[in-house]
């Protein structure tokens, strides 16, 4: 028996509120007809009957039978998702979606950065999701990480990248410290020149004799 597949028509867009990075989606509701139909192959014709970019894990497994109530698109991802155990998450250019046991734990070395950074740059690129954790842990330096997948390789990536930004920054404050001055002190005859660097500042004492490397101003029967 064929497979039935409507889609309702969607006039209006509107920009409802990601958890991540925005996620837009009709307000309409999105109908959805089948009889039977495997589960990853549902979720890939949601995305290109809404021209979105989706990614469905090879984990996610199972069928959809019977006809799915007519929901907004949200409603009926989130409505999927739930039957099947599965999660989603949107990065800005594509919407992944895979199986609730792929998620994974990681607990990651914050030093040098510091959470408060580490955090405030996740909500800034808006990888930051509310559904999945990203908490400091007890110990100094430590942060718990839980979520999808491509949730976790994101706070992944980005704590690499603000540890190797501390890292460059460290080693050019560093290599930018000036030299301690090199001073000589160069005496020819009664006359003395202080040379910094390399570089002469003048004469100093220019009426002193040296004896025995001290500088001695001329007594009254050298006038």
């Amino acid at each position: 028996m064929k497979n039935i597949l409507i889609v309702g028509v969607f006039i209006s867009l509107s920009a409802v509120r990601a958890l991540g990075a925005t996620l837009e989606l009709p307000s309409t509701p999105y109908t959805y007809t089948v009889l039977d139909q495997d589960l990853a192959a549902a979720l890939q014709e949601f995305g290109n009957n809404l021209n979105i970019r989706i990614n469905v894990s090879t984990h996610v497994k199972g069928r959809i039978r019977g006809r799915m109530p007519d929901l907004a698109p949200r409603d009926f991802l989130e409505r999927v998702t739930t039957l099947y155990n599965l999660q989603w998450y949107y990065d800005g250019l594509v919407l992944y979606v895979s199986d609730a046991h792929e998620a994974e734990s990681r607990l990651l070395v914050l030093n040098p950065v510091t959470f408060d950074a580490f955090k405030a740059a996740l909500d800034a690129l808006k990888i930051s999701d509310e559904r999945y954790v990203v908490r400091a842990a007890p110990e100094d330096g430590l942060v718990f990480a839980s979520g999808p997948p491509r949730f976790i390789a994101l706070v992944d990536q980005m704590l690499n990248g603000l540890v190797a930004e501390a890292q460059a920054r460290r080693t050019l404050t560093t290599t930018a410290k000036p030299a301690p001055a090199s001073v000589l002190m160069l005496f020819r005859g009664s006359s003395s020149t202080v040379i910094r660097d390399g570089r002469p500042e003048g004469p100093v004492l220019p009426e002193a004799t040296h004896q025995d490397n001290v500088a001695h101003a001329p007594g009254p029967s050298q006038r």
